[in-house]
């Protein structure tokens, strides 16, 4: 009797958590229907978290606006059931988020965003596939040690990598340096603040020796929670700066790179669902 009175209060424990509707993201697993996703493609900007929806999604629905961090469902031309969320910009908004994606049930997350090349053979308006990051954020020093890798889930990549080739987009694969600040992180100096702590003098440089390709500011922590709440991650960003020539963003060939990053994610998706299962 006694077993049978824990395993109620068990049951009923577990069915209140995973019926609330959670703090930040504003929805729950109740929101989901009787055949919630298991995936989510997660963006920084709300306004490409919409349009992902709105031009990839059918029978799409509007789960919350919660703090801007816009969070739609669908479905997919392949039946499947798919999230379409914001992180916020940074680690520490999109550790939050991820936290929360787990709690209702999201089992495999790529994100789509943008990032600055830092690699002469690295165009702006290609896409960048990160295969682990460099991580120099501390939201992720919270999740694990300096030393954990941030890595990304090799099978999500083969398959973001597979997309790309066969729609025949520019990609390049590699080590993405994930740091925290837009500015003085990524050595930038035509900001508010023209003066570069002497451990960041030629930080570009050094990744830039080191194989890095690019610049972006959310992965690393990404990975690392992947690891350590064990759901797999993987990141497309595309490339909307030259930082060899420039540290503008080229806002003429964003939405090219965009919607190149946003087309390859959707496909893999949609075409290697063994690997999203």
């Amino acid at each position: 009797m006694r077993s049978h009175n824990r395993e109620r209060m068990r049951s009923h424990k577990l069915k209140c958590m995973t019926s609330k509707r959670l703090y930040h993201i504003g929805f729950g697993r109740d929101d989901l229907g009787w055949q919630p996703p298991t995936i989510a493609l997660l963006s920084g900007d709300p306004e490409r978290a919409r349009l992902i929806a709105q031009n990839y999604f059918q029978d799409v629905q509007l789960l919350s606006q919660s703090r801007g961090l816009n969070s739609y469902l669908g479905r997919l031309p392949n039946g499947r059931t798919i999230l379409s969320a914001t992180s916020g910009m940074g680690a520490p908004s999109l550790s939050i988020v991820v936290n929360e994606l787990v709690q209702v049930g999201i089992r495999q997350i790529i994100r789509i965003g943008t990032c600055g090349s830092i690699q002469d053979h690295v165009p702006v308006g290609s896409i960048v596939i990160s295969s682990g990051a460099l991580c120099r954020q501390g939201a992720a020093n919270d999740i694990a040690p300096v030393e954990y890798p941030a890595v990304a889930d090799p099978f999500l990549t083969v398959a973001l990598v597979k997309a790309a080739r066969e729609l025949d987009v520019e990609h390049y694969i590699g080590i993405t340096a994930s740091v925290d600040t837009f500015y003085e992180g990524q050595a930038r100096t035509d900001s508010a603040n023209p003066y570069l702590m002497r451990s960041l003098q030629g930080i570009t440089e050094e990744y830039r020796r080191l194989n890095v390709l690019n610049y972006e500011m959310e992965s690393g922590t990404l990975f690392k929670m992947a690891g350590v709440y064990k759901f797999a991650a993987a990141c497309i960003c595309g490339v909307v700066a030259q930082r060899m020539k420039s540290e503008n963003v080229i806002l003429e060939q964003k939405d090219v790179a965009v919607k190149n990053a946003i087309a390859v994610a959707v496909y893999a998706v949609e075409n290697f669902e063994g690997r999203f299962s």
